[in-house]
């Protein structure tokens, strides 16, 4: 009677027995083969870092720069152009706020672009949830003539811009500067909010119709504060294109009036402080004119990030 060794036999088995994750990886192949090696991902985050720490140097160096050499005096900005200011002249600030007028330009500015962005967010947002939700005959069509509106420079249209604003008799007033500030910004509005609303679920607004809503009630109480993030981040890239608009108010707003806009009073600033030697005052009213934005980016800047991304997320 022969005795059968179990873990003989077991050790047979085991080794004549092909296992399916052999054949798929061989010996000697691990499962990581066609990863790339963690040395090289190494070199490529050192890589994209360093890009990042250098494209931060010379965003934030040039700011902290003009900040500092806003609180110099005169003499300080030509002997030590890098060097800390000995004592903050904060009233640098306040004679550029009054006798370089900034602060009227710079009221301005802050009607002019409040106004000409609601405008731009109520009929962008309003198209582009049309566009986005609605099916009727020629949709297509009048989506792709706004989002042409994206392909034609401001430069193309000064001539004939100018001539049409003033056979309306809004040349040279605010109206006229908030509605072709409004043209010009609708597009990419309409462009971007469009794939916004579409990534919006349609289960919430069919509810909101059973539930007895109407379309007017379900844009304004459902899907606008549903689609908060994106309105904040188109929000603020106009607010930052109106903000910085000089070409435009320079055509359209002729003469050297105190109704001009924000670049159009630094413009003059610096040509004449240029000559003057008055530097401490351009810069303060280079850094009132670029707090702003700061402000506004920095209290938004999770929206903003949200909202690029949530089309793609979703």
């Amino acid at each position: 009677m022969t005795t059968v060794d179990p873990g003989a036999a077991t050790g047979a088995t085991t080794a004549g027995t092909t296992r399916p994750d052999d054949a798929i990886h061989p010996a000697g192949a691990g499962r990581s083969a066609d990863r790339p090696p963690r040395r090289e991902l190494g070199v490529a985050n050192v890589f994209s870092h360093g890009f990042l720490l250098l494209w931060a140097a010379m965003t934030v160096l040039p700011l902290a720069w003009m900040v500092l050499s806003s609180l110099k005096s005169n003499g300080e900005i030509i002997a030590e152009p890098w060097g800390l200011p000995e004592a903050l002249r904060f009233d640098n600030w306040s004679r550029a706020w009054t006798s370089a007028h900034i602060g009227r330009f710079f009221f301005n500015s802050l009607v002019v672009v409040a106004g000409s962005l609601s405008l731009t967010m109520l009929l962008g947002a309003t198209a582009a949830y049309v566009f986005a939700r609605y099916e009727f005959r020629g949709r297509q069509v009048v989506y792709y003539l706004f989002v042409g509106g994206m392909m034609f420079p401001v430069f193309l249209a000064l001539v004939p811009l100018f001539f049409v604003v003033r056979s309306v008799g809004l040349l040279g007033t605010w109206p006229g500067l908030i509605l072709v500030y409004t043209a010009y910004s609708l597009p990419f509005t309409v462009f971007f909010l469009t794939a916004f609303f579409r990534t919006l679920p349609t289960s919430v607004a069919e509810a909101a119709l059973i539930d007895g809503c109407g379309h007017f009630r379900l844009f304004f109480r459902v899907m606008l504060p549903m689609a908060r993030p994106g309105l904040i981040s188109v929000g603020i890239f106009n607010f930052l294109s109106h903000w910085n608009q000089f070409l435009l108010p320079q055509v359209l707003l002729p003469g050297d009036g105190q109704d001009r806009m924000l670049a159009q009073g630094l413009s003059s600033l610096a040509v004449s402080q240029g000559y003057a030697g008055d530097y401490a005052q351009l810069f303060a009213g280079l850094t009132i004119a670029v707090l702003p934005v700061l402000v506004v980016y920095v209290a938004f800047q999770r929206q903003v990030q949200s909202g690029l991304t949530a089309g793609q997320l979703k």
